[in-house]
């Protein structure tokens, strides 16, 4: 496995670098001090850590351009500022540390994003695709078919759940919270009452979310982990796309 380490402090990347061999110890590391340097090269591996706040070009504008020629390669900010990690996603970002990170943050980070890179390897591109394409739907005496990718969200009003679906919505009795230990990791409970399919997000805030069609509630406890999640979807679509 092949790690890039892009900061312009020494010290930042001396202490990246130290994390991910004491994880790793067979990693391959690589230094570079800038954006710009960081573009000159054609192939950086698997693992990329890359500072938002740069000298000259910054990571943001650094890694806009390089998911141009690089879509696979699994990308985590590294930031003094919190404010900057919610336009990660726009760049198919795996996550993010906010300095200082401990070892115990970075050591969680770091094994995800190696997780995730084993998983691409081994299914050759094809990480994250579910089994069960679809799930049956019981109301009545009829049981209705009904494609996970077809969902735009499902939300709960009295123990009734509907379906909101591209072309027809389906409503029946049941618990969200069953569904959502069906609807696998393409999808997010932004609310107690709503499941969203992160492939039809258009926009969001801390309040809302804005789908293809509809809107479902965002609990505000629940919006850095969407915007996480969100982040690895974006990443895994990205991977599957190129693979």
């Amino acid at each position: 496995m092949r790690v890039s380490i892009c900061d312009d402090e020494v010290a930042v990347r001396e202490l990246i670098a130290h994390k991910v061999k004491s994880l790793c110890t067979e990693a391959e590391i690589s230094f570079f001090a800038s954006g710009e340097e960081l573009l000159l090269e054609e192939d950086l591996g698997d693992i990329l850590f890359l500072d938002i706040r740069l000298a000259g070009q910054d990571g943001m504008k650094t890694a806009r351009a390089l998911r141009k020629k690089d879509k696979k390669i699994i990308l985590i900010f590294v930031t003094a500022f919190k404010e900057y990690v919610f336009d990660a996603f726009d760049v198919g970002a795996f996550h993010y540390l906010v300095k200082p990170f401990d070892d115990k943050k970075f050591a969680e980070v770091f094994s995800l994003a190696v997780r995730q890179w084993e998983e691409v390897r081994n299914a050759g591109g094809n990480c994250g695709e579910k089994e069960n394409q679809y799930l049956f739907v019981k109301k009545g005496g009829l049981s209705t078919k009904v494609f996970w990718e077809d969902i735009i969200y499902a939300e709960v009003l009295n123990r009734k759940i509907t379906l909101h679906g591209r072309e027809s919505d389906l409503e029946y009795y049941g618990k969200l919270s069953e569904l959502e230990k069906m609807a696998g990791e393409d999808f997010f409970r932004s609310h107690r009452a709503y499941l969203v399919n992160f492939k039809y997000v258009e926009r969001y805030s801390a309040t809302e979310i804005v789908l293809e069609k509809g809107c479902a509630l965002m609990a505000k406890k629940n919006y850095s982990v969407f915007v996480k999640k969100f982040m690895q979807y974006n990443q895994r679509r990205e991977g599957k796309a190129e693979g």
